[in-house]
């Protein structure tokens, strides 16, 4: 067994680990990094956020297409190579991964390849393909992440994709199920969709896209619409078998008689549960809550005084920027600095087209807290830029204060929603008026401007649109 010690261990080297290993080292610490990967990037950029951007990129290149004819532009049906698609998306991924491994390597963080258990409060030992490593540390982050949920019952058959098998690519199924109406299986429901398959979506909820609220969510359900062959809500998977080469799902409607279809594969995606498990805890004092997540505070501590814990280990929202910004909170507080992870917003995107994204507060927990609001809301058909883009569907919203009239929410659902978000998160952490937004330039034309026209919007004064007086 080879003995090491290190200042700072950082166990998970996805979007959480490896900012905080990669600023530890910014501040002067001696860092380790150990992960399952070869390379750092975590379940986000091996399996997760980048390839399926890359695959969602590929769906729109090939839906606006299909969609040229109405601008006068026509082309042949676009004709799909998988393994040069599947190629590409890997290629992608390699070349991100490979570049965070130059940044770790100048930062002179040593990375580990291997799985870590803790022995102790100061001690990891690691179990690589060659040997094990018995690593002493001052301070450890957790930071490893989160896996797809399984549903017990369901066959395993590789027709019975997770996230990660579908993003894989194995062949465009003539017919996919996805199991989960969340922004993970919409994502990758429209990709394929797009690829050609045809795709039907059960939910047991009332709605797709329960988070976001209701105006939002209705924009890409028209497209939805469009592209999927069914979206049946308030419906419940009772059963799955496989039957030769497709496989064979009982559904039953609320109310209804359940009924069997069979379809070529099928996608499930029903959220993520954290990785805390078989970590060596246990021989720790770190204290391990409800649904599995690891208990910490304001400064992402644990129980146990030298380990820290950050990203979708900790619990919700398990989003990649928010365990970035948790490691680095982490880190300064391992540095002896004031320091508290207490975002007032935290964006949230979900990347079909369109994309629909919120930060701060929205109108339905508004309503579900009791919390007065006032809106201002400016629809992108009044929007010359969305205009010359064919996608006048779209919504720009602020929630406010009706006394103050300070932002405590902003929602957007159109093209570029995941870009122009960034604006209301930091309206929002700077304590902005709805004043301040609707007096900043905004440039013309774009898409950005809905967000000013909302504010005038929320004055009954926008250039754009007539507000009704109320």
């Amino acid at each position: 067994m080879t003995e090491k010690s290190t200042q700072l261990v950082v166990l998970g080297g996805g979007p959480g680990g490896y900012p905080a290993a990669f600023y530890a080292a910014d501040l002067g610490m001696q860092v380790t990094l150990v992960d399952l990967q070869n390379t750092p990037g975590g379940v986000c950029l091996h399996r997760g956020c980048i390839p399926s951007k890359a695959l969602l990129h590929v769906a729109a290149v090939l839906n606006e297409a299909r969609e040229a004819p109405a601008f006068g532009v026509t082309f042949g049906e676009p004709q799909l190579d998988v393994d040069t698609l599947r190629e590409w998306k890997n290629d992608v991924v390699k070349k991100l991964t490979g570049g965070l491994g130059m940044l770790g390597k100048q930062r002179k963080v040593e990375y580990i390849q291997g799985r870590g258990t803790f022995v102790d409060a100061h001690v990891l030992e690691i179990a690589t393909d060659d040997e094990t490593i018995r690593l002493t540390f001052e301070h450890a982050i957790i930071a490893t992440g989160s896996e797809p949920a399984r549903i017990p019952g369901f066959p395993d058959s590789p027709r019975v994709m997770d996230s990660t098998g579908a993003l894989a690519v194995p062949d465009i199924p003539e017919t996919l199920l996805v199991v989960g109406g969340g922004y993970i299986g919409l994502e990758l429901g429209q990709a394929y969709a797009a690829f050609g398959s045809k795709v039907s979506v059960v939910e047991m909820l009332p709605s797709i896209l329960a988070g976001a609220d209701a105006d939002l969510s209705r924009v890409p359900q028209q497209r939805f619409k469009k592209q999927f062959e069914s979206i049946m809500v308030n419906t419940r998977v009772v059963a799955m078998k496989e039957n030769g080469e497709r496989i064979a799902v009982t559904l039953e409607p609320q109310g209804k008689e359940a009924e069997t279809i069979e379809y070529d594969r099928v996608l499930v995606s029903v959220g993520r549960k954290p990785n805390s498990c078989d970590l060596g805890l246990e021989n720790t004092a770190v204290r391990i809550g409800d649904g599995g997540f690891i208990e910490t505070d304001a400064q992402r501590r644990t129980a146990e005084a030298s380990i820290f814990a950050i990203g979708d280990v900790t619990g919700q929202p398990m989003l990649a920027h928010k365990a970035t910004a948790e490691g680095k909170v982490a880190v300064e507080a391992i540095a002896g600095k004031k320091t508290v992870f207490d975002p007032r917003a935290i964006p949230a995107v979900v990347f079909t087209d369109p994309e629909v994204a919120w930060c701060g507060l929205t109108e339905a927990e508004a309503t579900e807290q009791g919390i007065p609001v006032k809106v201002g809301r400016f629809p992108w058909a009044a929007s010359g830029r969305a205009t010359t883009l064919g996608r006048g569907d779209g919504v720009t919203k602020i929630i406010a204060d009706p006394e103050t009239e300070r932002i405590l929410g902003v929602g957007i659902s159109g093209p570029g929603a995941g870009e122009l978000i960034a604006e209301g998160t930091l309206a929002i952490e700077m304590g902005a008026v709805v004043g301040d937004l609707a007096l900043t330039i905004h440039p013309h034309p774009t898409l950005s401007e809905t967000v000013m026209e909302a504010a005038e919007a929320f004055h009954g004064t926008a250039t754009h649109f007539a507000v009704r007086k109320k």
